[in-house]
């Protein structure tokens, strides 16, 4: 059990240095190009840890300058998880290559491994606090747990899922493949636009290579908010703002060109948009058709949380006031897909039980 521990320590260890080693980096061009007659050498550092709790989807509390306004940062790109699951999985790989299997249960190793990667998140969240930027720490625990706890189901022996889940898996990547297809769409029709804003921000080419890559990270994001839009329900783009099919109402919004995409009118048309969720619930139900009872409920119900989940991820404030709502609203979301999806679902399990009905008689 000793050297579980110690191997799950260092290797935690290791996967946090080995974001934000690069991080730092980033941060430390950022500094040095935008100068500071205040800052100091602990800037760049600070801002490469807050960087790494960014991906962990950590949310900030700010103090803007320089009355001290509050302001908040929950509007993470859900993209950006991706560095530290990847880092984890292949840390953890290599601490059970360490190992050589002296260990009893993989899981207990797995559980090890998760929480001092919590922990140590945890202390440079609470650590890396400062007057204007605060890392709400007490989430830290949480999102990294999760984060290093699933990353780590994927290495060794794996868990396998209950046909409910799996069931539920492939719909969630049909919905959000099939949005990032029309993110995708929809980026090339409106790239002069996009390139216009691009060319206002005037971010040079290391700030434009930076700017690519927040944008990308931000896709999952997009998808979700397209997701919402062609649900009925639409996206908000700051405080008091509406995107919708039926309604819009949408002011000065902030110059990131993957806005660039944003209808600039009611299209109503778009509710077409609404028989795509219906199709899914048709197809889940012929997915479970055959799941006893309680399995073909909890396919539904994993559906339907999973998507409420990337509403949440996909969703919240961007630093002001004025841009407190961002993304998607995530009660009107999970209600939409709930009716339109459930809709599919109970007419298609309907149809089918008639069907099995007749064929057994």
């Amino acid at each position: 059990m000793q050297r579980v521990l110690s191997v799950s320590l260092s290797h935690a260890l290791r996967s946090a240095a080995f974001l934000i080693l690069p991080f730092s980096f980033i941060a430390l061009i950022a500094w040095a190009t935008a100068g500071s007659a205040s800052g100091s050498t602990t800037d760049p550092i600070r801002g490469a840890v807050w960087i790494w709790l960014g991906a962990h989807h950590i949310p900030f509390q700010l103090s803007l300058p320089p009355t001290g306004v509050a302001g908040y940062l929950t509007y993470l790109p859900i993209g950006a998880v991706f560095l530290p699951f990847m880092v984890i999985r292949t840390s953890f790989q290599r601490a059970l290559d360490r190992l050589k299997g002296d260990y009893h249960d993989i899981n207990s190793v797995r559980l090890t491994f998760s929480i001092f990667y919590a922990l140590l998140t945890t202390a440079l969240a609470f650590a890396s606090r400062s007057t204007s930027i605060s890392p709400q720490w007490y989430l830290a625990p949480v999102f990294a747990f999760l984060i290093a706890l699933f990353a780590t189901m994927t290495v060794g022996v794996r868990l396998s899922p209950s046909p409910a889940l799996r069931t539920a898996s492939r719909i969630l990547a049909l919905i959000l493949g099939t949005s990032l297809i029309a993110v995708s769409i929809l980026i090339w029709i409106n790239f002069s636009q996009i390139k216009d804003i691009t060319i206002s921000l005037q971010p040079g080419i290391f700030g434009g290579v930076l700017l690519l890559l927040l944008n990308i990270l931000y896709l999952p994001n997009a998808a979700i908010a397209l997701a919402a839009y062609f649900s009925g329900t639409g996206l908000a783009v700051g405080a008091g703002t509406i995107v919708s099919p039926w309604w819009y109402e949408l002011g000065q919004i902030p110059a990131l060109p993957l806005l660039g995409i944003l209808p600039v009118n009611r299209q109503p048309l778009a509710l077409f948009g609404i028989a795509f969720f219906i199709a899914i619930g048709v197809l889940l139900a012929y997915l479970t058709d055959g799941f006893e009872l309680s399995r073909y409920l909890q396919t539904f119900i994993f559906v339907i949380a999973g998507l409420t989940l990337l509403a949440y991820l996909g969703s919240g404030s961007l630093i002001t006031a004025e841009m407190g709502a961002v993304g998607v609203s995530i009660w009107k979301f999970a209600l939409s897909i709930f009716i339109e999806i459930g809709l599919g679902f109970l007419s298609a399990t309907l149809i089918l039980n008639k069907v099995n009905t007749r064929k057994s008689s």
